[in-house]
């Protein structure tokens, strides 16, 4: 599967030179040239200098590096491109999501992010008129294709909701709803899976005692986390977040940000958020969105560090939201 990512030029700066951006780990975007940033001959400088006393950690670095296994990857878009009627709301993207890391969409409001989010497990699909064109592979199989299984496909990449939108159930019933229409039977099997699921969304300890009460007299938070614990119950390779936290208090924040951590060693996280600083603290990749375009794509660190197009930069240091 290719390891190159890619992404076009924003519609406003058509024209404008091309280059590609390759990330730590030989991953790259397609963006407009980047504009030199303030002060980078001095921060270059000094990163030259430092190298030089550390070569010797350089070299094992980059061994480890070449030796190191890739991550597996495990939904991959190519190309993709989605149209609300005539409205052409998503251009060319291509991304490659990995088993064991959350990668973080960012970018203002209306840029898309959701838009691709919602392609991955073609939620989109439900909006009349809408339209999603190009690859998006799973296990390697492109699932863009009218004979997919929508259920199945969604069993195997779940998505946790920006508010909470727990069923009109028990506890209990939010959980076993969708794996006893797959079949699973037996009281003990149903009783585990329970279990499991709670303790994986680190909301048993609060609700164990009250499996048998509505869903709804919980709080904001722990609705949202029974949501993900109903996600979790289908055993996802795959969670989309859409803003999962935007809703929430804090505290309920940090404790859903723990819990994307405790979970991701199995599956690929994918959130979609507003809160740059929650980008920053859950995410081993980003990929920044403007007008429709995935502009930038690399790691955290690299993404909010040392930015490489003029409007990721600009979008970071509040230029514009």
């Amino acid at each position: 599967m290719s390891d190159v990512i890619t992404g076009e030029a924003a519609a406003g700066s058509a024209g404008a030179s091309t280059a590609a951006a390759p990330d730590g780990n030989g991953l790259g975007t397609t963006a407009p040239a980047a504009q030199p940033m303030p002060g980078s001959a001095g921060i270059a400088g000094g990163v030259s200098a430092a190298a030089g006393t550390s070569s010797a950690a350089s070299e094992l670095g980059r061994v480890a590096a070449a030796v190191a296994p890739a991550p597996e990857v495990v939904l991959e878009t190519r190309d993709v491109n989605v149209f609300y009627g005539d409205n052409h709301a998503l251009h060319n993207t291509s991304l490659a999501f990995h088993k064991g890391e959350i990668t973080a969409l960012i970018g203002p409001s209306g840029c898309g992010k959701s838009t691709f989010l919602r392609s991955l497990n073609l939620m989109n699909r439900e909006i009349r008129g809408c339209r999603v064109e190009g690859e998006i592979l799973y296990g390697g199989r492109n699932v863009n294709t009218r004979e997919e299984n929508l259920y199945e496909l969604r069993r195997s990449i779940g998505m946790v909701f920006q508010q909470p939108n727990p069923f009109h159930k028990t506890i209990y019933e939010n959980i076993v709803f969708a794996p006893k229409r797959h079949g699973l039977r037996g009281k003990d099997n149903l009783d585990a899976l329970v279990e499991e699921s709670l303790r994986g969304a680190a909301l048993w300890d609060e609700v164990k005692d009250k499996l048998h009460q509505s869903a709804f007299s919980l709080s904001g938070g722990q609705q949202q986390r029974l949501c993900i614990a109903r996600t979790l119950a289908m055993h996802p390779d795959v969670i989309l977040f859409d803003e999962p936290c935007s809703a929430l208090d804090p505290i309920s924040t940090l404790a859903i940000e723990e819990l994307m951590h405790s979970v991701v060693r199995d599956r690929a996280i994918v959130i979609v958020t507003h809160n740059m600083e929650q980008a920053s603290r859950v995410s081993n990749r980003t990929a920044f969105f403007y007008m429709g375009d995935m502009v930038e794509y690399g790691e955290t660190d690299q993404i909010f560090q040392r930015p490489r197009d003029k409007r990721l930069n600009d979008y970071l240091t509040g230029m514009f939201s």
